[in-house]
């Protein structure tokens, strides 16, 4: 299938932003804030922080993004919120590398302002998936965007290893080449979004108003009326806020988990990257398959994945033998790397054939309103999981109820009264 221009610019701001999630989310910064910046703490005691970050991020991000995304559906204003949220996440990875080691609160705050812009550009980029394509291609292209978006940020990923290997500090993480990394990732990010914030352009817009912010409140309650009488929408969006909790806990709280276990620096970054390169395939694969058993089956075909993913982690640190339990850890990771980009992409382009294509800024605000305040539960109840029970692997096993959550009410929505 040959990608318009405006469908490959948009595709290509996903190899943009997949550098932060996988570097500053999953990978290094987890690493770099247990070893560098909290080195004093216990070690489930800087877990349950980390989590608590990103809770916090989240729920910023869920506070502002119905107003947000109400007022970015008038004419032109798309694009302003998407190219201001951009820069301040950029901006805020490029100062995360001036703190000093041991110094974690501030660490976490400037980590929190960087997601923050992250997932805030996100809310616009993914409202701009009904401008640069047809209802149609909606499932290919978001697939498309999460497969080329996990492969390519293996780029940066694969320099950012490079930089800590030739360090040579074995188990440890160094902070300098760790440093130099998170800006290696801010600079990729900025590069890569220049094609869309050249060429995304606002197709379907409101008509413009005297009063756009006034009028955005009025419109956020409409839309909750609105929602609520479509009650396979709703439906939809409680699943979704159910299982994309399980989902983005494992993408941001695994490394933390794998740290816990006593895995190595050098295995967790060789099982990242192993699940970025996986993750491409298993995502494009999801979008055709959809194509031919519909969205709602490869959507509960990932969360039985994810089942499993939990059930697998919780039970890993009763393995007593280490290689047995690194196999089983890549097992995991194979898993994950099956079902994670599939989940994603079909969640994206499921719900934009849901929703008027004007709206779609005010909708996707809502959409990711669901997303991020299930972004804080998940992170929180495995940090306090984790911190009452002491051990960490509780914390896991607390995200199945999120999963049979997400498939039980996913299980309800009839597709064809949407």
């Amino acid at each position: 299938m040959k990608m318009t221009r405006e469908e490959r610019d948009w595709v290509l701001y996903d190899v943009a932003n997949s550098a932060f999630v996988l570097v500053m989310v999953t990978a290094i910064m987890p690493i770099y804030f247990k070893d560098v910046m909290a080195a004093g703490l216990p070690a489930h005691v800087s877990t349950a922080h980390w989590g608590f970050a990103n809770a916090a991020a989240s729920l910023t991000l869920a506070l502002l993004a119905p107003v947000l995304g109400a007022m970015a559906d008038y004419p032109g204003q798309k694009k302003r919120f998407f190219t201001g949220f951009l820069l301040l996440g950029v901006l805020f990875n490029l100062a995360l590398p001036l703190i000093p080691a041991g110094q974690w609160l501030p660490c976490l705050l400037l980590f929190i302002l960087a997601r923050v812009g992250w997932a805030g550009a996100n809310i616009f980029y993914d409202a701009f998936l009904v401008d640069v394509t047809s209802r149609e291609r909606m499932d290919l292209i978001s697939a498309r965007g999460y497969g080329y978006g996990y492969i390519g940020s293996v780029i940066p990923f694969v320099a950012v290893i490079a930089l800590i290997l030739a360090a040579g500090s074995g188990d440890t993480l160094p902070a300098t080449e760790a440093r130099i990394g998170f800006v290696l990732v801010a600079l990729w990010w900025l590069l890569f979004s220049l094609p869309a914030l050249r060429t995304l352009r606002q197709v379907h817009a409101l008509p413009a108003s005297p009063t756009p912010v006034r009028d955005s409140f009025r419109r956020i309650g409409h839309t909750c009326n609105e929602i609520r009488r479509h009650p396979q929408v709703f439906l939809f969006l409680l699943a979704y806020f159910f299982y994309i909790d399980g989902v983005d806990t494992v993408i941001s709280m695994a490394t933390a988990y794998g740290r816990d276990l006593g895995f190595s620096v050098p295995l967790l970054i060789a099982v990242l990257l192993f699940i970025q390169i996986v993750a491409f395939p298993f995502a494009l694969l999801y979008g055709r398959l959809a194509a031919r058993f519909s969205t709602k089956i490869m959507l509960l075909a990932g969360i039985l994945i994810y089942c499993g993913v939990t059930v697998c982690a919780f039970l890993l640190p009763s393995i007593a033998d280490p290689f047995w339990k690194s196999t089983a850890f890549w097992g995991i990771a194979f898993l994950v790397a099956s079902a994670m980009g599939g989940i994603q992409a079909l969640s994206r382009s499921f719900f934009g054939r849901l929703i008027p294509p004007e709206k779609s800024a005010e909708f996707f605000g809502f959409y990711n309103v669901f997303g991020k305040f299930a972004a804080i539960t998940g992170p929180l109840l495995m940090g306090l999981v984790g911190r009452l029970s002491g051990d960490s692997r509780w914390g896991v096993l607390s995200l199945l109820l999120l999963f049979v959550l997400g498939a039980f009410f996913l299980a309800k929505v009839r597709t064809e009264e949407g």
